[in-house]
């Protein structure tokens, strides 16, 4: 499925909702990532931060600490 695809189908998702907490919720998580984005581009990363989150990740992964797609696909579908 294109991006294109995936952005309607999200839509048509979010217009079927009513529940305002999860309306609150993703309105949120989309402001949080424009912010992050933003401050990305204008504050790029050192290579120590960037190696210290792949060491961060490796370590989360040895020890179990991982959501795979279907776990958080089963959570999102409680949302409705």
């Amino acid at each position: 499925m294109d991006l294109q695809t995936r952005k309607i189908h999200f839509v048509q998702e979010i217009l079927r909702l009513k529940n305002v907490e999860i309306i609150e919720k993703l309105e949120k998580i989309l402001h949080n990532e424009k912010k992050k984005i933003i401050d990305i581009k204008s504050n790029p990363m050192t290579l120590e931060v960037f190696n210290s989150l792949i060491d961060q990740a490796e370590n989360d992964a040895e020890n179990d600490r991982l959501y795979n797609a279907g776990e958080i696909l089963k959570d999102i579908d409680t949302w409705k």
